[in-house]
């Protein structure tokens, strides 16, 4: 059944892209932050290297707690739980933290690098990269695939304790995966479009929701899933209304965007708009405005 529903979606998702197929749109105000942006970055950054280090890492530790592995059986289960447990702590850190200014060092640090830069350089009407050096403002820092790998190890340990080692490397394998699928999910909203991001389920179901969270009249409240929108849909901060299955499938379909969300995207799609209305700290709202975004 569901093979026949993504085959159905799929037919029907290509009736219902136009808007994510439209030509990008840059403001003068995006303009001139991201020349700013890209003047300011070190002339020894290189994009392929960052990107490399993170997945050779990555897929190395995974590699090494799979060989690891005696007869798991049951302990796959495991991954279940964890998947889902991520995404919750994908929604919250992005709703949270990278959207909400808590002034400690590294948390401080977390919120400028998100709010005041990356939605600063990417709106809904341009969300894509032209060269690998701008990978800079798509993928996070080493540093936070180190802190992962020791979160992961911390939880992975006290899980070997509870219940066994299979179930503690399943849990580290399960939490970097998410990680790498988040990165790449990630990278994918913001390359120029193409028949792999137009046509893979899931994939351009994530570009949609989040080229929609780059909206900067709704980017502090809606879309705040990078993997799959299940959080969102949970909770109630994703910008479409419809199901579950509908939503995680939904592909490039506008067609069940919340009506009260619509006037406020028109809106900051205005460059002018977004010169008297938009600061680094994000939208200036009004009363209306805001009630729709917190229904």
């Amino acid at each position: 059944m569901l093979v026949i529903y993504i085959k159905c979606y799929s037919l029907h998702k290509e009736t219902s892209m136009s808007t994510f197929s439209k030509p990008m749109v840059m403001t003068e105000r995006q303009k001139r932050f991201r020349e700013s942006y890209v003047n300011q970055i070190s002339p020894f950054y290189n994009g392929l290297v960052h990107i490399g280090v993170m997945y050779v890492a990555g897929l190395i530790a995974i590699y090494y707690c799979a060989s690891q592995l005696s007869n798991p059986t049951w302990a796959w289960l495991t991954i279940i739980p964890v998947a889902i447990a991520g995404n919750f702590v994908e929604w919250a850190m992005h709703k949270y933290v990278m959207h909400r200014l808590i002034d400690v060092f590294a948390l401080r640090a977390i919120y400028d690098r998100h709010t005041r830069q990356h939605h600063q350089y990417f709106t809904d009407t341009d969300y894509t990269i032209d060269t690998v050096k701008e990978h800079r403002i798509v993928f996070f820092p080493w540093r936070v695939l180190i802190v992962l790998g020791v979160a992961g190890t911390v939880l992975g340990y006290i899980a070997s304790k509870i219940f066994n080692p299979n179930v503690g490397y399943i849990l580290y394998m399960t939490m970097v995966g998410h990680y790498l699928i988040y990165e790449t999910f990630h990278y994918c909203c913001h390359v120029k479009e193409n028949w792999f991001v137009r046509n893979m389920p899931f994939i351009n179901t994530i570009r949609r929701h989040h080229a929609a969270h780059h909206n900067l009249g709704i980017m502090m409240h809606k879309n705040m899933n990078l993997t799959f929108p299940l959080a969102d849909w949970i909770m109630g901060t994703s910008d479409l209304k419809r199901g579950l299955v509908g939503t995680l499938l939904n592909g490039f379909n506008e067609e069940h965007v919340d009506p009260k969300l619509r006037p406020i995207v028109e809106k900051f799609r205005n460059g002018g708009v977004q010169e008297e209305k938009v600061t680094l700290e994000g939208p200036i709202l009004d009363q209306q405005e805001q009630k729709a975004l917190q229904s």
